[in-house]
């Protein structure tokens, strides 16, 4: 591993998380969310991680446990390992609150609750974020570390991703404290979940680095991506606009994410 990658992952990793933080400038700072764009840069993160899981990432990690196991068993162990990742992501899913729902659009102007229940809300809603960018931080980082071009979308897909949940955060705390300050920050608290899940993730990872570690591993982080993608992406793209909207988003992340890996 070279220290100059393990750099640009952390980097790449840290603006994908931290971009909550962009998420919680528009919430304060304007009234109204422009829906119909956010629903199409949603589509087009589902797009470029959808891709990017099946052609790229899931394919490198058959070649790592080829490699190690030989061929018929890696490709037993590839699949596991794939739903796996989603298993994994998908028992967070379950285990976090669905009341304070980070994916659940929210305007100023449309909160109507006491301070208090409202305080409440984002608290949660931060938490819920926090625990969620865990094994995304993961999933970018073990990315960027690989390949750094290939991180440079994923952190792209993740950030467009963690804007509308740094609004989530960020529109109960300002209404309920009228602070701007205290917005930011909890947005941005949320988002630094991200780096530390990488770390933490990748700290495990070296102990135990070898080509079977790396494959299964690999192979979970492409499962939860694509979770994320069909079950939070996409769901909320179409929720923010029209159904083309969405479709176009994604074929349009997939497209730009073929053409970018077939220039690499």
């Amino acid at each position: 591993m070279e220290l100059e990658n393990f750099w640009t992952a952390l980097f790449l990793t840290s603006f994908a998380g931290l971009s909550t933080g962009i998420g919680s400038i528009l919430a304060i700072f304007t009234k109204k969310t422009n829906t119909k764009f956010l629903s199409v840069s949603l589509g087009f993160s589902a797009g470029i991680m959808i891709y990017v899981s099946f052609v790229e990432i899931f394919v490198k990690s058959g070649e790592s446990l080829q490699k190690a196991l030989g061929d018929g068993i890696s490709n037993w162990v590839n699949v596991i390992a794939f739903f796996g990742g989603i298993g994994v992501i998908a028992l967070i899913d379950f285990l976090v609150p669905k009341a304070e729902n980070p994916h659940e659009m929210r305007d100023v102007d449309e909160m109507e609750a006491s301070s208090k229940t409202l305080l409440r809300m984002g608290v949660f809603v931060a938490i819920a974020i926090a625990i969620h960018n865990f094994p995304e931080g993961l999933a970018t980082f073990l990315a960027a570390l690989e390949e750094p071009s290939l991180g440079i979308p994923i952190a792209f897909a993740i950030a467009i991703h963690n804007i509308p949940e740094g609004i989530a955060v960020a529109v109960p705390i300002y209404h309920a404290t009228g602070s701007r300050k205290k917005a930011f920050l909890y947005s941005f608290l949320s988002g630094l979940a991200e780096p530390a899940g990488a770390l933490i993730g990748f700290s495990l990872i070296n102990i135990l680095f070898n080509e079977i570690a790396f494959g299964v591993v690999f192979a979970g982080v492409a499962g939860i991506m694509v979770y994320i993608s069909l079950d939070e992406l996409l769901p909320s793209a179409e929720k923010y606009g029209k159904h083309h909207l969405s479709i176009s988003g994604l074929i349009a992340g997939m497209g730009l994410m073929a053409i970018s890996l077939l220039l690499l």
